[in-house]
């Protein structure tokens, strides 16, 4: 039986004010997404890939078109329950890492769960958890500038991962890391998806990469295709 689709993209175009003229980012996007999925975007910088991740995470709004994440119309929600939905339903990695310096891996793991009012004893064990799971345990108490940049990716993916959200979003996650730590935490990011079920996004310049996916959409000029992943270079 054919999986059902978590999200489902209908007609997107994205149009900025350029001055006396708009500037058309993207426009006619429609693609759909099957619960488990892993799914790369890629594209020449500019593309629009990233104001794509912004747009089905409700971070930004589109020109025109429609995002349903488990028939929930995303252009319908108030700010306010935009920002539940993110919260409940979606887990975002940036190419940066974005931690808050003056806390500890453990306190950046556990924020978002903070943030839903939960106290320090009830989210602290779900920190060290998800530390666990991404293999940083031990440095639980480091800051975030004691961190090597690998380190510090996974704690922002053990971040993104602790309110267990269907949908994960990656925007370049690995493009500030060198060769050998990019692979390794491209490899953790697979494994997380599959053991824990996510639908995954993941905007990449990695080509190789993406070749691992499921399925591969380019965003070029405009408009998107579907590509064969193992038509990629490896």
């Amino acid at each position: 039986m054919e999986q059902e689709s978590l999200l489902r993209v209908v007609g997107l175009k994205k149009v900025f004010r350029s001055g006396e003229s708009d500037l058309v980012l993207f426009e006619n996007l429609s693609f759909e997404v099957r619960r488990g999925e892993m799914l790369a975007i890629v594209g020449e910088s500019g593309a629009g890939k990233s104001t794509l991740l912004h747009i089905l995470s409700t971070l930004d709004r589109a020109s025109a078109g429609d995002v349903y994440c488990a028939n929930l119309q995303l252009s319908s929600l108030s700010q306010d329950e935009a920002a539940a939905f993110r919260n409940r339903e979606t887990g975002f990695v940036w190419q940066f890492h974005y931690l808050l310096p003056e806390f500890t891996a453990a306190e950046n793991v556990a924020m978002p769960l903070l943030l839903r009012e939960q106290t320090w004893q009830q989210a602290e064990p779900e920190a060290s958890r998800w530390l666990r799971e991404v293999g940083l345990e031990q440095r639980a108490h480091h800051r975030s500038g004691e961190l090597s940049g690998g380190e510090q990716q996974r704690v922002a993916l053990a971040r993104a991962l602790i309110t267990k959200p269907k949908l994960l979003l990656a925007d370049e996650p690995t493009g500030d890391l060198d060769g050998q730590t990019a692979e390794s935490v491209f490899a953790l990011i697979a494994r997380l998806h599959r053991e824990h079920q996510l639908t995954s996004l993941i905007a990449t310049h990695n080509l190789s990469f993406a070749r691992r996916c499921h399925r591969v959409l380019r965003l070029q000029r405009g408009r998107m295709e579907e590509i064969a992943p193992e038509s990629l270079p490896a």
